[in-house]
C-alpha cells in the first residue's frame, strides 16, 4: 500500500493533540506527557513531532496560544482550543470512528 505513513502519522498525532488541549490550556511539554499517561507509554511523542504539530495546528486556527508561567514559574506556551478547533476535532473523531469500526468488521472476518 504506497499510503505515505508519515501523513498517516500526522494526522492522528493532530487528533490527539486536539483531545488533549480540549481538556484545558496546557503546555507543550504537558501534552506529550498527558498523551503517553493516557495512551500506557504506547505513545511516546518526541519533541520534534509534537512542536510542529503545535506549530502547524496554530497556523491553522485550531489552537490559540499565551505565554504564562508553568507551575514551576517557568514561562511556557499554553495551548487552548479554538472553536475552529473544537468543530475540527468532532469531525476527525468522527472520521476516526468509521475507519476504526470499518477495520473491525474486516479483522473479524473469518478466515
Amino acid at each position: 500500500m504506497p499510503e505515505d505513513k508519515s501523513e498517516f502519522l500526522k494526522g492522528t498525532l493532530d487528533m490527539l493533540i486536539l483531545k488533549i488541549v480540549a481538556l484545558g490550556p496546557i503546555h507543550g511539554y504537558a501534552i506529550s506527557q498527558r498523551i503517553q499517561q493516557i495512551s500506557r507509554d504506547f505513545f511516546q511523542v518526541q519533541q520534534g513531532s509534537l512542536y510542529p504539530a503545535l506549530h502547524r495546528l496554530e497556523n491553522r486556527h485550531l489552537l490559540g496560544a499565551e505565554w504564562r508561567a508553568t507551575e514551576t514559574g517557568r514561562e511556557a506556551k499554553f495551548y487552548s482550543l479554538t472553536k475552529k478547533g473544537r468543530k475540527q476535532l468532532e469531525a476527525e473523531m468522527a472520521s476516526w470512528e468509521r475507519i476504526s469500526d470499518a477495520v473491525a468488521l474486516i479483522l473479524r472476518t473469518a478466515e
